[in-house]
């Protein structure tokens, strides 16, 4: 655990900032005074959070799944956001996919949520680190799942991505402790959440604001790892077993 985190004045760069859970940690983090620098495809989405946002947001549009996006949006951000001493990799994807079909629309898909959900956050996090380490503190904040903790059947490349996510996100937390960098660097367990990501059905799913104030929650108390709403249950249903856990998010 690191010292508390205040957001006041802060300039934060968040992945996916414009739509789902990714607008509300925008909107949330602005009313702490923070700045935020939202990034994402959509350039609707993010016209529109500009115009709720006035002053309090820098908007960019960047498809995190074209190869050398994460490096120019690190460089762009050294140029003309030096002050920017946070980093939300928040941006994913979410295919259904039955990989027993064959079809190059599979193959596609996996590319595209490797580079999005994976390739991305691992190179945004080491480009930025030279801006980031520049700072008294700072933040490299990840988004995982409670998926990658217990896989579901229809959604294999976005499971096994936040897995390996994870992975990466404690091995850069012991590299930055290590080489006594001032980042305090997070990993975010989420929840299954009111969104596009994941498909209609009856289970019920967390608000996109609550999960927002819960990550945002977790970063201002210095927590190594966030875990939101379900995912504290998960956490301890899969300490005590395992294929319990796998039994139960397999179908979800």
């Amino acid at each position: 655990m690191h010292d508390s985190f205040d957001f006041n004045d802060r300039s934060v760069l968040v992945t996916g900032g414009a739509r789902g859970i990714g607008l509300e940690l925008s909107r949330q983090l602005a009313a702490k005074g923070a700045h935020v620098i939202a990034v994402g495809r959509d350039a609707a989405s993010l016209d529109a959070l500009a115009m709720q946002l006035h002053g309090s947001v820098t908007i960019q549009q960047v498809d995190l799944a074209t190869s050398g996006s994460a490096e120019a949006l690190s460089q762009w951000v050294a140029e003309t956001r030096p002050q920017c001493s946070a980093l939300i990799n928040n941006a994913a994807i979410m295919h259904h996919t039955d990989l027993t079909v064959d079809s190059q629309a599979r193959l596609d898909a996996m590319s595209a949520e490797t580079a999005v959900n994976l390739t991305a956050p691992l190179q945004l996090s080491a480009a930025m680190l030279p801006v980031l380490s520049a700072h008294p503190s700072s933040a490299i904040v990840n988004v995982t799942s409670g998926l990658a903790i217990a896989p579901k059947r229809e959604a294999a490349v976005y499971c096994a991505s936040k897995a390996a996510l994870r992975s990466f996100t404690r091995s850069l937390r012991d590299q930055c402790r290590a080489a006594k960098l001032p980042i305090q660097v997070t990993e975010a367990v989420m929840t299954l959440v009111d969104t596009t990501l994941s498909r209609a059905g009856p289970l019920r799913k967390y608000p996109p604001a609550l999960a927002a104030a819960d990550l945002i929650a977790g970063i201002e108390r210095g927590l190594d790892e966030i875990w939101i709403e379900k995912t504290k249950i998960l956490r301890i249903v899969h300490r005590l077993s395992p294929e319990l856990a796998y039994c139960i998010m397999r179908d979800r």
